[in-house]
């Protein structure tokens, strides 16, 4: 992968009519054997310009999927791009922790727009 991700940043990625955005949790391993966790947002934009925007104040964008662990194969199947990096805040943090501490051994082998049903 060309770009170096990461912890806070802000992705976008492209769908048919528009794009969706994602944030780097935290990115676990080393090369090939990474675990990215990524949490994705709801909030579809028509253009980049209108991303940037609500990016200028993120606390307003709705979460749809709070916590999802992908393989490196699993998130490089959504092309992206960073738009912007911001620390996570203490909220996130322990949100994070909670759901690596609950969830699944195995990170998802599912790319992040087929677990939100976007195409």
């Amino acid at each position: 992968m060309s770009q170096d991700f990461r912890d806070g940043d802000f992705l976008i990625f492209q769908l048919e009519s528009g794009y969706g955005l994602l944030r780097i949790l935290r990115i676990d391993g080393e090369e090939d054997d990474r675990v990215w966790h990524v949490r994705a947002y709801e909030d579809l934009f028509l253009d980049i310009e209108t991303a940037d925007n609500r990016l200028a104040s993120s606390s307003s964008l709705t979460v749809k999927v709070s916590h999802a662990a992908l393989t490196t194969r699993a998130f490089e199947a959504t092309q992206v791009a960073r738009m912007k990096n911001a620390p996570l805040d203490e909220s996130e943090i322990r949100e994070l922790e909670t759901a690596i501490a609950s969830g699944p051994d195995e990170p998802s082998d599912v790319s992040i727009r087929l677990l939100l049903g976007l195409r």
